[in-house]
């Protein structure tokens, strides 16, 4: 069985050489779309969300103006996602906390951002990550399932925030907004929930699922 620290270092070299620029897959100018956007992601797919992203930004382009819509108005843009109910009253009361708190800014502390109504610490993490450059790891689903399945975290790590915190500890700084991302597409599109594709998997050979 591959030794952790050997895993990690594994990972590193491959995915900096077949992915160094890694991006969100969610379309977004500012660190108020991405924080928008991230929201309506919750248990709905990238491609939908940037659908809807469009009209809603250009009816609401600022924490501001988002501010002073009604929960209605804002649903009639994002009907098609899942849930969207509950995303419209919590962008609306995300933008007014925005605006009442953070004079109209999306802070930039995870102390902050996850005081905003709807922001957990996953999606405060991809902003943190994505829209100002830090050194943070969101844990979704797919991380979640991809870190367990190679052995990167012990299977004590029953939560995200925990899975997290393991990841943190074992790759470098410079690498873990990045690795996030090689994680994530890694569980979407190849180590899939159902049915993995382990016989075209480029980690097989340090994957405890897949090791002899």
């Amino acid at each position: 069985m591959t030794k952790k620290p050997n895993k990690y270092k594994f990972i590193i070299e491959y995915f900096s050489e077949a992915q160094p620029d890694v991006a969100s897959e969610l379309n977004y100018g500012s660190p108020y779309e991405l924080l928008v956007a991230t929201m309506l992601a919750a248990q709905c797919t990238d491609k939908r969300v940037n659908m809807v992203t469009p009209a809603l930004f250009t009816a609401y382009p600022t924490p501001s103006a988002l501010s002073k819509a009604t929960e209605e108005e804002v649903l009639s843009y994002i009907k098609s996602v899942s849930y969207p109910n509950s995303k419209a009253k919590h962008l609306v009361a995300m933008a007014q906390m925005a605006v009442s708190d953070f004079g109209g800014e999306i802070p930039c502390t995870m102390d902050e951002l996850t005081r905003l109504p709807g922001v957990g610490r996953k999606t405060a993490n991809v902003v943190l990550a994505f829209a100002f450059d830090q050194a943070a790891m969101p844990v979704d689903t797919h991380v979640f399932r991809v870190s367990h399945r190679l052995g990167l975290v012990p299977e004590s790590a029953k939560t995200p925030e925990a899975v997290e915190k393991e990841l943190v500890k074992h790759f470098p700084k410079e690498y873990i907004s990045r690795a996030h991302h090689w994680l994530l597409l890694h569980g979407r599109y190849l180590c899939t929930a159902r049915k993995p594709h382990c016989e075209k998997c480029p980690l097989s050979e340090i994957c405890d699922s897949t090791e002899q």
